[in-house]
């Protein structure tokens, strides 16, 4: 190919690429499939490898990263990036909103709830269109050029759907499922792991060297337009639609929310989600919606006043370390715990903390009788922050990991590449009885009823021995078991025969395959169908697909290939459990723009699958009344919250109405 043909094809192959990714990236609907893509890179970095001068400054081949950099050049800012005022609780939350009543002579105005993104804020340049540069936010007036290293974010735009000048803001973070995937690969090559997603993120883009941060599953969300040329906005939400438009992925969980009602409601809606977000988030930001009210209102001179964080209260406190013990999880890892003396943090009392393996002792140098700091945030598990070494004694003493299982009393061993010591033996009673527990787990099965209390009762009295035999339990069987009436009898069997009609990736999850988390056995689901395809899959099946590696392959072949996978899934068919998954595109969208409380108990669904179906359905659900409700779904036993949605004229619907709903 001459050199002038090979510019007239590198331009489509730029276009094109840069077209299907908007389509990947910003509309979660692609065109073409990852193969197809890749053979349109692989031509065009073919191409450019031939011809070097014809390597644009917004070529695709720069997400695979460029040279090392020797030190990041400095960044002015033209307009500040202010930090944001926080709000900790309602109080703090309806001071401001009053404070903005005030300040606009205003009863009732709107303002845009946007999550905040636990990630690192960036500033990006486009001239023409094209990403000339990238930088952090620094001290608010000045930051670091970290183009090159922004270059290899896919979901970041390198030429923009027009040809405008702009400065466009968002937040760079790392997914959960590819931070757990990150640390894994770093365990194994025995390098230190990262404590969190944010500092992953962070770390990841202050690398000198772009090829390493194109290797880590970094991503995107814009929220602020700023030195814009092109249509103008006249709201917060109309700059979010232009970002949008523009080429960029914003959060789909942007909303407009009018008055202070809505404001609160959404905070709770955003803080119920929160655990099953695929990333970090650690508050709920919202903006005054009207630009012409934003300047109004104006700024201090560190943040704008139209604007506020309202926080997820983190909390820190500090007690002692009483003892350090070990658990045996469902895959074998022996896991250290700190036992600790009981301290009360974010409404719980805090009696264990995990210390995760053998290598983070040593790093935080932590020893039985040590004082320290914990930390606990929301649903996260409580973590040892520090130890105040200050404070020792002298009395307090080492640590040293078990030789032996303590459960089945085999050898442990280090697998190579990995940090955690592991039990290989697969018949040892506590892993049996972790994987029933995880089986029955919320997100795993939702089997209301079994913990861990009644699982290990269950396998020490012969009556389960692997999550099979779940389904075969009677009520004659349950009876002899302690505590074990016949009303706690019949809710157990209820729960197990709702479980059965559970989709295919609950079941995925729920069966433990190392690896595979919510994302990926959603994922997993989705593309294949059935439990059925999903076993039957080929290694180059399955690694083709997006965000599967080898390792995720591997652990499902293997699993799949055991003698004992293929029992239990014999008695899961016998036993009438679902095996297959609803495709999205069959789950029509009847509940949209509607809002629902769920409230009593509930006896044809538990919590959890109620709240699936409805949000499957384009519903939303809320945790409390207010006139803002289009439903109250009430069980028996409902209370306070059935009071008042009939105190609002709110519909108030059996689950049998429920149903109608679902199914209509």
């Amino acid at each position: 190919m001459d050199k002038e043909t090979a510019r007239q094809r590198l331009e489509v192959l730029r276009e094109q690429i840069t077209e299907h990714n908007y389509h990947y990236h910003v509309l979660d609907a692609p065109r073409i499939s990852d193969k197809q893509f890749d053979q349109l890179m692989k031509e065009l970095m073919d191409l450019e490898t031939i011809y070097p001068d014809l390597v644009t400054s917004d070529s695709p081949s720069r997400r695979v990263g460029s040279n090392p950099l020797t030190a990041f050049a400095e960044v002015q800012h033209a307009v500040p990036m202010l930090s944001l005022d926080n709000a900790f609780s309602e109080d703090d939350i309806s001071a401001y909103y009053q404070r903005l009543q005030k300040s606009l002579g205003l009863e009732e105005f709107a303002l845009v709830g946007e999550p905040k993104i636990d990630g690192l804020a960036v500033s990006l340049y486009y001239e023409d269109g094209r990403f000339v540069r990238g930088a952090t936010r620094g001290d608010g007036t000045q930051g670091e050029d970290i183009t090159d290293n922004l270059c290899t974010i896919w979901s970041l735009p390198l030429r923009l759907r027009e040809k405008i000048r702009a400065e466009v803001r968002g937040e760079v973070f790392m997914p959960r499922d590819g931070f757990e995937r990150l640390n894994i690969v770093r365990g194994q090559e025995g390098l230190t792991l990262f404590a969190n997603p944010r500092n992953a993120a962070a770390g990841s883009l202050r690398q000198l060297d772009p090829a390493i941060a194109a290797k880590r599953p970094l991503d995107f969300f814009a929220y602020s337009l700023v030195n814009f040329t092109g249509e103008g906005a006249e709201s917060q939400w109309e700059i979010l639609a232009n970002l949008k438009k523009l080429g960029f992925k914003v959060n789909k969980l942007v909303s407009l929310l009018n008055g202070l009602n809505d404001v609160l409601h959404y905070h709770q809606h955003i803080s119920d989600l929160r655990s099953r977000l695929p990333y970090e988030i650690d508050g709920v930001v919202f903006k005054v919606n009207e630009l012409a009210y934003q300047e109004k209102v104006g700024f201090t001179s560190r943040a704008p006043r139209w604007a506020i964080a309202y926080k997820f209260t983190a909390e820190e406190g500090i007690t002692r370390i009483k003892d350090i013990t070990v658990n045996v999880g469902r895959t074998g890892a022996i896991t250290p715990l700190a036992e600790l003396e009981p301290l009360l943090l974010s409404g719980s009392v805090i009696k264990r903390a995990s210390l995760h393996n053998e290598d983070i002792i040593r790093e935080k140098d932590v020893m039985i009788g040590d004082k320290v700091v914990i930390h606990k945030a929301g649903e996260v598990i409580p973590e040892i922050i520090r130890v105040l070494r200050e404070e020792r004694s002298g009395s307090e003493r080492p640590f040293t990991m078990p030789e032996r299982c303590p459960s089945c009393h085999k050898d442990v061993k280090r697998i190579p590449g990995e940090a955690a010591l592991r039990c290989l033996n697969p018949a040892c009673p506590a892993q049996a009885v972790e994987r029933i527990i995880h089986f029955a787990s919320r997100r795993g099965m939702d089997i209301s009823g079994l913990g861990e209390a009644l699982a290990a009762q269950l396998y020490q009295s012969g009556l389960v021995n692997d999550v099979g035999d779940l389904y075969a339990l009677t009520a004659a069987k349950l009876a002899g078991l302690e505590r074990m009436g016949e009303k706690s009898a019949a809710n157990l069997l209820d729960a197990l025969g709702r479980s059965k009609t559970n989709p295919l990736h609950r079941l995925l999850y729920a069966m433990g395959i190392r690896f595979v988390g919510e994302r990926t056995a959603r994922l997993l689901a989705a593309h294949f169908g059935s439990l059925w395809r999903v076993a039957a899959a080929s290694y180059y099946e399955l690694t083709v697909l997006k965000d599967m590696g080898p390792q995720i392959a591997f652990s499902l072949q293997n699993f799949f290939q055991r003698e004992e996978t293929g029992i239990i899934i014999e008695k899961l068919k016998a036993s009438g459990v679902n095996f297959q998954e609803e495709r999205a595109e069959e789950i029509q969208s009847t509940l949209a723009g509607n809002s629902f409380v769920l409230t009593g108990t509930l006896q044809r669904f538990s919590r959890e699958q109620a709240r699936e179906a409805i949000e499957q359905r384009g519903g939303k659900v809320l945790s409390s009344i207010s006139k803002n409700v289009d439903y109250l779904i009430a069980g028996e036993k409902a209370g306070s919250k059935l009071l008042k949605a009939q105190e609002l004229g709110i519909n108030v619907l059996g689950e049998e109405d429920l149903e109608k709903l679902l199914n209509g």
